[in-house]
This record gives structure tokens, sequence and C-alpha cells, in this order.
């Protein structure tokens, strides 16, 4: 009986002996390897995202969508900013990365030089928030713009023998929507244009939060038969809406706001505000990353990727919220 228990103690030994043994030699392996290098193993891609300068701070929730999609396609990203000359795209090319991922400024004209530039060097190119012509199209993510118009015209209301005046304001805070006003009004006009009492009346906000506010005072003024709004940036729905309850024009005026927070889903609650449109700019930016890989694995990516517009109306307003008013990402 004692040599069987001298037997089992010694197995045990060993086998514990063994284990640590392992555990020493893992250790040791784990930290003889360099961290950078460990991590740079697992990336597939180096990708780099350009950015307007003079704009970048409005783009948080793109930069974190690219994130997101680079950690999902074992990728590294940079971001990176570009003045209005293009100079910073152009020298991208030196910089040993495998694509880029280009927001365009509203110089179209230098930022599509800059990109040729690039196309001819072999850089993959994807754009994002709005397209630029090109002889050979340029592989975009984004929203689809005759769509987002098409989507405010069906919200507005029409009484029957109704003339619509309409204004839409466009933001310099916003700048994918207001690079492709033309077609945002081709979709308004294509659902409404026959009740249109006139042209659309065009005005553009500046990066200034509350200017919306003049703007519709002012437009309030100048047309005492306006009566439909469609607002292009989150901070105009808000300024814009509170001039119009200031002016005791809730009801009279119809209000498509454009994005969400507490607050616009209150209007909306109320009916203040008929209803809002919603993009998503972190699926634009992760989007764009798959669509980056693709093309620099198999050479060939969509031309153009859809991210879609969510419509907030007093119906569904409500899914939009999580538990008692707080408002969903």
């Amino acid at each position: 009986m004692k040599a069987y228990f001298k037997v089992c103690l010694a197995v045990t030994g060993l086998l514990a002996l063994f284990s640590f043994s392992r555990s020493v030699l893992l250790v040791r392996d784990l930290l003889s390897r360099d961290p950078v290098e460990a991590a740079a193993q697992k990336v597939r891609h180096h990708f780099a995202l350009y950015l307007p300068e003079n704009r970048a701070a409005l783009f948080a929730d793109l930069v974190e969508g690219v994130r997101e999609g680079a950690a999902l396609n074992d990728a590294a990203v940079s971001v990176h900013g570009y003045d209005s000359s293009g100079r910073d795209l152009l020298l991208a090319r030196y910089t040993g990365i495998d694509g880029i991922i280009v927001c365009p400024d509203l110089d179209e004209q230098a930022t599509s030089a800059r990109l040729e530039e690039l196309r001819r060097n072999s850089i993959p190119v994807v754009l994002v928030n709005h397209n630029i012509a090109a002889e050979k199209p340029w592989p975009f993510t984004g929203i689809n713009s005759y769509d987002f118009g098409k989507k405010a015209g069906t919200l507005i209301a029409r009484g029957e023998g109704e003339a619509i005046n309409l204004a839409v304001l466009y933001s310099e805070k916003s700048p994918a929507i207001f690079a492709e006003r033309e077609l945002v009004e081709m979709g308004i006009t294509s659902v409404i244009g026959a009740s249109l009492a006139g042209p659309v009346t065009v005005q553009r906000t500046d990066m200034n939060p509350r200017d919306a506010e003049k703007i519709v005072y002012q437009l309030v003024r100048a047309q005492e038969s306006l009566n439909a709004i469609v607002f292009t940036n989150l901070d105009d729905t808000l300024a814009g809406t509170q001039a119009l309850i200031d002016l005791n024009l809730v009801g009279r005026v119809q209000i498509i706001g454009c994005g969400f927070d507490r607050t616009v889903l209150d209007y909306i609650e109320k009916g203040i505000v008929s209803a809002s449109l919603v993009t998503n700019p972190r699926a634009t930016g992760a989007q764009a990353v798959r669509s980056l890989t693709e093309l620099c694995e198999s050479g060939y990516t969509s031309t153009s990727v859809d991210t879609g517009i969510d419509v907030i109306t007093r119906a569904n307003e409500s899914d939009f919220r999580i538990g008692t008013g707080k408002v969903r990402e």
C-alpha cells in the first residue's frame, strides 16, 4: 500500500513539474517577443484616412467607424488632414500605405487631380461621404443624396390644392450633403415638384451651431408664405426649430429635420418636427475599410455602397430611445 502511494506521489510530482516547466517556457517566450512586432504580425494592411483639415472635427463618428472596420479586417489605420491644395494627398504615395480612404474637400477640382495621381501610381482609393465625378468611377461609400432628397419630399405633407413654399437649409457643418445639393433638390422635386409654388429657396449656414436661428428669422420675414423647411444638419434642426417655436409658427411651417438627439425625438413626439432623416457615418467608415480591403486583396469592390438613411417619425421615435428617455447610439 505504501509503495502505491509513493508511486502516485511521484507521478503527481512529475506532472506538476512538467506543467510548471511549460508555464516558465511560455512566459519566457512572451517576454522575449517585441510587442510591437507581435501586433504588426496580425496586421494585413496599413491604410490611411484623409479628411479636409479645416473640417476634421466634424468627422468623429466617421473616424470611429473606420477604426472599428480596421479592427475587424486586421488592418491598421492612420488619420490625416489635407488642405485645399491636396498636397498631403500627393505625398501619401511615398508613405508605403496599402490603400487610402478619402473624404473629398469641397474644392473637388484640386482633390480630383491628386486622386488621379494616386490612381496612376496604383494606390487603391475609396471615397466616403460624397463622390467625385471621374471618367473611371471611384469606389464610394456613403449615402445616396438623391434618396435623401426623395425621402425629405415624401415626408412633406400636401394639403389638397395647397402649394408648397419650401426652403432647404444646407450647412458647412454637413459638407457631404452640401457638396451634392443638386442631387438633394432633384430628389425633392421628383416627389413634390408639381406641388411647389415656385423654385426651392436655398440657404447655407456656417459653422456656428446657432446660425440657422438667424437664417430662419430672415426667411420668415422675406417669405410670409413659407410653409416647409428641410434641414440637413442636427445643430441647424435644433436652432431653426427653436426659432420657429419663438415665432409661434409651429404647425404652420412643416419641419423636416436631420439627425437626432433627445430634444429632436421630443419635438417629433410632440408633433413640432414632422420627421427627421438620420445618416450613419460610423457604418460609412466601417464599410469603407471593408471595400478598401476587398480592393487590395482581389482588385475589385463595389463601385458604390449606400449606407442608408433612417427616417424617424412619431410612429417610430420610441425605437430610437433606450429605457426611459435615453437615446440610443
